[in-house]
């Protein structure tokens, strides 16, 4: 007889762990993976200012921002839904609501599919077409290929997969312009090389977690010193990549000095992590969630530079030029 996993049957097995109206709103909200979210809309307003060179209109930003982030919970919703059997069997993911039953397959769905399309009508409507097809386009790609084919097939899931990440640049210059112009192709490609350095070092701790589930995440299907070494290539090209901005926004130097320092800090750790992982050492001095929580540290202050950047050269009303 074949053993079961506790953990999987949960997956069937709806539990009470709370009552009310503001429990069940927490555990819709908590579907859309609010956290991940937070991340999408710390690089849309920037683009947005960097586009409009200026402080944008309030409406077109929240309008920006509200189809966003509804879009993306849409995808973050549906990807649980898809993912509900392996989320049983990792430890990270075993409280997530439809591991614990308290929200129906049916109703995620549903819950889902209405966020897409209120996404698309109020980018759409409020904002223009293209960023509406492009939110859209996120969305299925997000779902359907890599929460659908990559996650489960091959190890460079997360670096295909993560380019469904990149599209909020893409968004928010299109929200300002109606266009995608060249800045945001690189802040774009910044984001893409940023993924897996961001990406990977969780995978790393969280490698058993991974296993259990026969995900093969990169650090599960290949030794840590290989997960490194390709961590390394990602934060080159990113860093790199970053500097391009400068000539083709162009940017001031602010933007420059941001990209410069944050990007040597995210290269010094990355070169950390390398050597440590050649001297096969043990998880306690490996330490990889140093640079997860610092990756995010450096997109954060990226991206407040290319906001920051432009209000520079603003004229001040009043002053003679």
């Amino acid at each position: 007889m074949t053993a079961v996993d506790p953990r999987a049957e949960l997956a069937r097995t709806p539990t009470a762990q709370g009552t009310g109206w503001r429990f069940l709103v927490g555990q819709y909200v908590a579907l859309t993976k609010p956290r991940i979210i937070e991340l999408l809309l710390i690089t849309t307003v920037p683009v947005m200012i960097l586009a409009a060179r200026g402080i944008p209109s309030g409406w077109l930003v929240l309008a920006t921002l509200v189809g966003g982030t509804l879009s993306a919970g849409a995808a973050n919703t549906l990807n649980c839904v898809i993912d509900r059997d392996i989320d049983a069997l990792m430890n990270r993911t075993a409280s997530r609501p439809l591991v614990t039953g308290t929200i129906s397959t049916r109703a995620a769905v549903t819950f889902g599919i209405v966020l897409a399309v209120v996404a698309t009508l109020v980018l759409g409507l409020a904002v223009n077409w293209l960023s509406a097809w492009l939110a859209l386009g996120a969305f299925a790609f997000y779902v359907g290929v890599y929460s659908v084919v990559l996650k489960r097939r091959t190890p460079q899931n997360i670096v295909w997969g993560g380019a469904a990440g990149c599209m909020p640049v893409l968004i928010g210059w299109s929200a300002v312009t109606d266009s995608v112009g060249w800045p945001a192709w690189i802040l774009f490609l910044v984001i893409f090389f940023w993924t897996p350095p961001h990406y990977w070092p969780l995978s790393m701790k969280f490698k058993d977690d991974y296993a259990a589930a026969s995900v093969p995440m990169l650090p599960v299907v290949a030794r840590f010193v290989v997960v490194s070494r390709q961590i390394l290539v990602y934060s080159w090209a990113m860093v790199l990549v970053s500097l391009a901005l400068v000539p083709v926004a162009p940017m001031g130097w602010v933007y420059a000095v941001g990209a410069l320092v944050s990007g040597g800090f995210f290269l010094a750790e990355a070169h950390r992590l390398h050597h440590h992982a050649v001297l096969g050492s043990p998880q306690s001095v490996l330490r990889p969630m140093r640079l997860f929580h610092y990756s995010i540290t450096y997109l954060t202050v990226l991206f407040v530079a290319v906001a920051v950047d432009p209000l520079l050269y603003l004229p001040i009303p009043g002053l003679a030029r």
